[in-house]
């Protein structure tokens, strides 16, 4: 694909109080905010020319910033992708090196002023200007290139640690980066030090003119922390690589070659060991991947294939919520907090109802003490939550949401009572892990109307948001929830009603193996190592703690009684639910646990457990595409992504079984 250029613009600006004019430089693809501006081959050529032109008129300063709402989001990854060789990703490199030093090493004063965005080159040229100002709108604030399979390649490996110090360098070039890219917000990353002024966006760019003229001037001086370059910053280093290597057993090499440039970057600017490493791992499979991976979190993600026309989308001026305990609190909240409409929970009695509320309110005020929530904002969400024993509260709202007891009677019986106060026109939705949405519905006055919500805990942090459509689901119903997932800010994916949609389905195969090894005979420590190569976020028994055993059996139960012949049951599954024990204690598999398990003589290795388990997620996933669960195998690799943690260095799953010759 052509390269979309973004232009620098340059114009000469009076500001009061200097003699010469400035240079500002504006970048601009001629796009929308939509078309984030990017640097490729004829991006930087742009830059360099512009930086030149401005040098050569003596400017009082030179200030570079961006298109409304956007400053910058780094490398072209379509140009960067087509890069054929290491020869071709070294001339990149040393190019951005090359435009962007310019700015560093120039004898005028050079500003960033960030209006908007700033990711990965994007940043990295802000850190190269001597001062920085910063949007308190800005979206997006971060150094990303780790879990794309690369390292910052302009500059950032160097440049931030030798800023902010290496701790918080660490957190945004690794930690962040391999926590669903984890974004800085303005006042975070103006607290670390990467800018020097925070200023709201109403009047940003005139602020920042003449925050610079100040500058200048000599009328304001811009003082920084001195960074610790004791002892201290390689004891830092080594107890992240430990984490490093205990979360993720070597899996991802750009992290570890990441802290590897951080750890020379103590001795000064070493931008040779940057580029030489940004072509290494550029010539890996984990680029591609993550490429592939980061294109389905963009793109797809924000267009779910087989959403209605919002068009078609009801009005929600009020949402129920059927159960005030933790996933109904949660999901309450997150309404609270996204749409600003009044919610209502409701439950068997009042001291469950005065519980869920509770949780609400003290999420909230944790908000306020940490500086996240105005007061103000806080008083008003805590007036639209309120609480009620009587379903009768539901009778003005556009959406209910049921979150009780994943049983089918249960559920029934909910949207029975429900039916009979609602509008006909409301819409119903079930946060159901598992069951049929068609048999949820079936003996309802209005089945068109129930569709599902599957949200994943916990709730405000869990990207996915499956949208199950039953077999009598309308298309209002599915619009309205695909319109309200957006306003969440959740990744939405269009599922048939099938046991346990996706995500789900593909986690209780996966156990489903490794518990099979287990009463087969492996030690459980071994069967919780087998796909450590893979760096998952998470080993079985931490994921097995995380959603409790008793929702794992759960799962297990109805997945069996769907398909028994891939999903036996697991007796030692079933002993561990009912021991009531926690499954990990200090940092491990809990002993008392382990000496409960009654499991035979037949152990298999490692690998064995791994080979075996890729084996049935292979299986699954096929027969799954074949069900036509999802419309396409990409959804399936997004699901995984946004809603079990899959790595990006390791695409989708299903290019994963395909590269490796299970699929």
């Amino acid at each position: 694909m052509t390269e979309l250029v973004t232009e620098a613009k340059l114009r000469l600006v009076r500001v009061p109080g200097l003699d010469k004019p400035a240079a500002l430089i504006t970048l601009d693809n001629g796009k929308d905010h939509t078309k984030p501006n990017t640097f490729g081959p004829g991006g930087l050529a742009s830059l360099d020319r512009a930086i030149s032109e401005a040098l050569s008129g003596d400017p009082s300063f030179i200030a570079i910033t961006g298109k409304p709402y956007i400053f910058c989001v780094g490398a072209d990854l379509t140009s960067f992708a087509s890069l054929e060789s290491r020869e071709d990703v070294l001339s990149i490199g040393r190019t951005g090196h090359a435009v962007f030093g310019r700015l560093r090493e120039s004898s005028v004063p050079t500003f960033a002023f960030v209006n908007g965005a700033a990711m990965g080159g994007g940043l990295e040229v802000a850190l190269h200007c001597h001062y920085r100002t910063l949007s308190t709108g800005a979206a997006a604030l971060a150094l990303p290139e780790v879990m794309l399979g690369l390292i910052p390649g302009w500059g950032g490996t160097q440049l931030l640690p030798n800023l902010i110090g290496i701790l918080p360098a660490i957190q945004v070039i690794v930690q962040n980066p391999l926590m669903q890219n984890k974004m800085l917000k303005p006042k975070q990353a103006f607290e670390m030090g990467i800018a020097d002024a925070l200023l709201e966006p109403a009047d940003f760019l005139e602020q920042s003119l003449a925050w610079a003229a100040s500058v200048v001037r000599g009328d304001v001086s811009v003082s920084r922390q001195e960074v610790d370059k004791s002892e201290m910053w390689d004891a830092i280093l080594g107890f992240a690589r430990a984490e490093l290597d205990k979360r993720l057993h070597g899996a991802v090499p750009s992290a570890n070659k990441a802290l590897e440039l951080l750890a020379s970057a103590k001795d000064g600017l070493n931008f040779d060991a940057e580029v030489e490493a940004l072509a290494d791992l550029a010539m890996t499979s984990e680029l591609q991947n993550g490429l592939y991976a980061f294109d389905l979190v963009q793109r797809r993600a924000k267009k779910p294939v087989g959403a209605p026309s919002p068009a078609l989308a009801a009005t929600v001026t009020k949402v129920g919520i059927v159960g005030a305990g933790l996933m109904a609190a949660q999901i309450g909240l997150l309404f609270l907090r996204r749409l600003e409409v009044p919610v209502v929970l409701t439950d068997l009695d009042q001291e469950r109802v005065d519980k869920g509320l509770a949780y609400v309110h003290g999420e909230i005020d944790k908000q306020v003490a940490k500086k996240k929530l105005q007061p103000g904002k806080a008083a008003k969400m805590k007036a639209l939550v309120s609480g009620s024993v009587s379903k009768s509260s539901f009778a003005d709202a556009e959406l209910v949401i049921e979150a009780v007891f994943e049983e089918l009677s249960v559920k029934k019986q909910v949207w029975a009572e429900v039916e009979e106060v609602v509008s006909p026109e409301a819409i119903l939705a079930t946060n159901t892990s598992s069951l049929s949405i068609t048999a949820m519905a079936a003996d309802l006055k209005h089945p068109e109307r129930v569709v599902g919500l599957h949200f994943f805990n916990p709730v405000a942090v869990m990207p996915l948001l499956e949208i199950v459509r039953g077999e009598r689901t309308n298309d209002v119903a599915l619009a309205t929830a695909f319109s309200v997932g957006k306003k969440l800010g959740k990744s939405c994916v269009l599922v048939k009603d099938a046991p346990a949609f996706v995500a789900n389905r593909i986690f209780a195969r996966f156990l489903g193996t490794i518990w099979a090894a287990v009463d087969e005979g492996t030690p459980f420590e071994v069967a919780d190592r087998a796909l450590d190569p893979l760096g998952m976020p998470m080993r079985p028994s931490e994921f097995l703690a995380l959603v409790g055993p008793g929702v794992g059996a759960h799962v297990g139960k109805i997945m069996h009684d769907a398909f028994p012949d891939r999903f036996p049951l697991s007796p030692n599954m079933e002993i561990i639910a009912k021991s009531g024990l926690p499954v990990r204690v200090d940092d491990g598999i809990n002993p008392e646990l382990l000496a409960l398990l009654k499991q035979g003589s037949q152990a298999s290795t490692e690998e064995q457990v791994r080979d075996r388990a890729l084996k049935a997620l292979a299986e699954e996933i096929t027969i799954m595409l074949e069900e036509g669960v999802v419309a396409e195998a990409a959804d399936i690799d997004l699901c995984m992504i946004v809603g079990g943690g899959w790595p990006f260095h390791l695409g989708g799953i299903t290019p994963y079984l395909r590269q490796h010759g299970y699929l």
